[in-house]
């Protein structure tokens, strides 16, 4: 499978194919917005993953962002910052609004190495990557793009009506804030029982 090739985004400053007459919702970590309607989402990611879906027929999509795979969440059994929880509810949305479950198709990104963290396995990023893919695998639902992994957190900027992504690369500056808030929800997720054992240093 061939990555993405990223269309550079300077700054805040959008190409002038991005439309920025668009209305625009950033996804934060747990987030996820379906639309039937013309709408450009927007996060920013490092170990965490998005997985943007689309029916290209009736033009609708979605994006959403998790933090892990899966875990456990006793006051909210159905947190989207899991990835069982934040991909069932994504395609469940995109039905909803008419999308066509055979139709749909994913684009995929994250699980960069941004953070410092030591696992028992292959470490949060590639449990991520391995999750996206098992879970849509499974779903058949075909990965038409992806660029995971490495070690720069990225910013994604998904159209919903068209399935376009454009994707930039963040430097040391965003890598770090993204890293810090990324920290922040898994120092929370510690507190809870989780799938597998993480120490943080």
């Amino acid at each position: 499978m061939k990555p993405v090739q990223p269309h550079r985004v300077n700054g805040s400053r959008l190409p002038q194919d991005l439309d920025e007459d668009l209305a625009r919702i950033t996804i934060n970590i747990g987030g996820l917005h379906a639309s039937c309607k013309p709408l450009l989402l927007d996060t920013v990611l490092g170990s965490c993953i998005a997985a943007c879906l689309y029916d290209p027929v009736s033009g609708i999509g979605g994006m959403n962002h998790f933090m892990l795979p899966e875990g456990a969440d006793p006051e909210n059994p159905t947190s989207t910052r899991y990835g069982v929880n934040a991909m069932e509810l994504l395609i469940s949305h995109l039905m909803k609004l008419g999308g066509e479950r055979r139709r749909f198709q994913a684009k995929v990104f994250g699980g960069g190495h941004v953070l410092k963290i030591r696992e028992s396995l292959d470490g949060v990023p590639q449990r991520n990557i391995d999750f996206a893919r098992r879970f849509l695998e499974t779903e058949q639902i075909p990965v038409v793009k992806e660029d995971v992994g490495g070690y720069q957190p990225r910013r994604v900027l998904f159209h919903t009506h068209t399935g376009k992504v454009f994707l930039k690369y963040l430097g040391n500056n965003e890598a770090e804030r993204t890293a810090e808030e990324e920290m922040v929800y898994l120092i929370s997720l510690k507190k809870q029982k989780l799938d597998g054992d993480i120490t943080l240093f």
